[in-house]
């Protein structure tokens, strides 16, 4: 497998003082990185019985939707609160500066269906655990969830307690 880092820009103090961004744009603008960071993905989680790719907006439409593509599966887009025109669930979640909410159409996911969520990074796991709680009450089965990055020290995978979690590549900090 590549060292996909070499692909990511990292960015000191951004958004805020003491972060260290990791900035998939890079990467994206790169087709032949790009197709091959999502062949990656595809193959580690080839392996999975897999009917639909959730992800939430809006990188992880640019992850989930080709991902999809190439496993020959749906996409679901989880997106913010009053942003899909038909009939909804929400979620509520925490963010660092209040509250957000998550929604997803009430017939994106059939009951039973196998869902892999599909994201550019996993953090501190809250957007994830917000996405997987909503495929749940939809009736479906969350089989993994898959990152370009994680990165390590927030623990996000604590908070995906049973999903077996694929990552393309992590970072300490």
């Amino acid at each position: 497998m590549l060292n996909y880092k070499e692909y990511i820009r990292v960015i000191p103090d951004f958004p805020v003082a003491g972060i260290s961004f990791k900035d998939i744009t890079t990467l994206l603008q790169n087709g032949e990185m790009y197709k091959k960071a999502i062949d990656d993905i595809k193959a580690m989680v080839s392996h999975l019985q897999i009917d639909v790719i959730a992800g939430p907006e809006a990188r992880g439409f640019v992850v989930g939707a080709p991902l999809a593509y190439a496993l020959g599966v749906g996409f679901a887009p989880i997106r913010k609160s009053g942003k899909l025109p038909y009939e909804t669930i929400e979620v509520g979640y925490d963010l660092e500066y209040g509250k957000d909410k998550l929604a997803m159409h009430t017939d994106a996911i059939k009951k039973g269906q196998n869902v892999l969520i599909a994201d550019d990074l996993l953090a501190t796991g809250g957007t994830i655990s917000t996405s997987v709680n909503l495929v749940n009450q939809l009736g479906g089965n969350v089989v993994g969830a898959a990152f370009m990055i994680e990165l390590e020290a927030l623990k996000g995978r604590d908070k995906l307690p049973g999903v077996e979690v694929f990552s393309l590549m992590s970072y300490e900090d």
